[in-house]
């Protein structure tokens, strides 16, 4: 049969059925199919694998998790995923996530590595990016860099948050003390900005999107940063996927995973787009500020294999040196036990 004779019954009909699939794929990753294609949609999404994914609606740095929605990249994978807006602690997520009430679920590092020290199933698969935790202070306070932090008051919004922790630990690599040279005091997010207004607290720390609007609200300088010196190069958003899923369906951790990593890589390259994507979940949130945030973050830093499993071990190091996770804890041991390579 000569293949190239566009005259030959067969031939066309073959063209006509690629034409067809090809335009319903498109249509698909874009979410927009005709009626005429319900049927076949329907078809289509009866063989996705169902998948729930446990992720934070009001931070930033989770906006590849609903990019992977919107663009199509779960569906892309053969995933069908559930959107679970987990608000409560991290214990009770990763219990969750342990127990099979959720697949998996994005996170912060700085967050999930004490607990996960407790022996939770649930394994970390991938980085999705660096940045966004800072460290802010008025102009009239004098704290232009970390050291100027010594015998000050700093407002957080827990005392395990990510941002105390990171920040904790940058001020004991510089010889300050950041138990007894420094001060920290809780509030709710929300009441950051007030406490320091108050002059409550001399400096704030916490996490996009809110700590990036009171800067840019308040007009307050920027001290530190989660992406300055060693850490230009860290994850801090992870992936952690039910380790008892890894064991019996590994082709479905790996399709998630790849999947956000997809997603991770497009919000690097449409940040503009990822806002809008994402501010849908946000109501309210100014796109534009939104935008600058992701530009900031290093979305095109996103680990897996061995590069990520070291920076796990680094940032378990970083915790023990603060008194986060026990002085015994074998870093790289146990960096060993809470990834898993879904990729190799």
């Amino acid at each position: 049969m000569n293949f190239n004779d566009d005259s030959a019954p067969a031939n066309r009909a073959r063209r006509a059925w690629l034409r067809k699939t090809v335009w319903t794929a498109g249509a698909a990753a874009l979410g927009d199919v005709s009626p005429g294609l319900s049927g076949q949609r329907a078809l289509a999404d009866d063989n996705l694998k169902p998948l729930k994914l446990s992720w934070n609606a009001g931070a930033i740095c989770t906006a590849p998790v609903p990019v992977a929605v919107k663009q199509g990249f779960f569906q892309k994978h053969g995933l069908q995923v559930e959107l679970v807006n987990f608000a409560g602690s991290t214990d009770q997520l990763l219990e969750a996530i342990a127990t099979g009430k959720s697949d998996a679920g994005v996170g912060m590092a700085l967050r999930w590595i004490k607990p996960l020290e407790q022996g939770f199933d649930v394994k970390l698969t991938a980085g999705i990016h660096g940045g966004c935790m800072r460290l802010l202070a008025t102009k009239a306070a004098g704290i232009v860099d970390l050291p100027g932090l010594k015998g000050r008051t700093v407002g957080v919004s827990d005392m395990a948050s990510p941002a105390k922790n990171f920040f904790a630990i940058a001020l004991k690599k510089l010889g300050i003390d950041p138990d007894n040279d420094v001060r920290w005091r809780q509030y709710p997010a929300t009441l950051l900005g007030e406490a320091l207004r108050k002059g409550e607290v001399q400096a704030i720390a916490d996490g996009d999107p809110t700590i990036w609007t009171l800067r840019e609200s308040d007009h307050l300088q920027e001290v530190s940063n989660n992406l300055c010196g060693e850490y230009q190069n860290r994850v801090c958003c992870v992936l952690g996927v039910r380790g008892s899923l890894i064991r019996k369906d590994r082709a479905t951790a790996q399709a998630l995973t790849q999947a956000l990593l997809d997603a991770t890589e497009w919000t690097a390259s449409h940040p503009a787009d990822a806002a809008a994507i994402f501010s849908a979940y946000t109501p309210g949130a100014d796109v534009g500020q939104l935008t600058a945030m992701l530009k900031s973050h290093t979305d095109r830093h996103h680990p897996v294999g061995d590069a990520f499993r070291k920076e796990i071990a680094l940032y378990a190091d970083d915790l023990k040196s603060v008194g986060v996770i026990n002085t015994g804890t074998n870093s790289d041991h146990f960096a060993t036990r809470v990834f898993s390579d879904v990729l190799a």
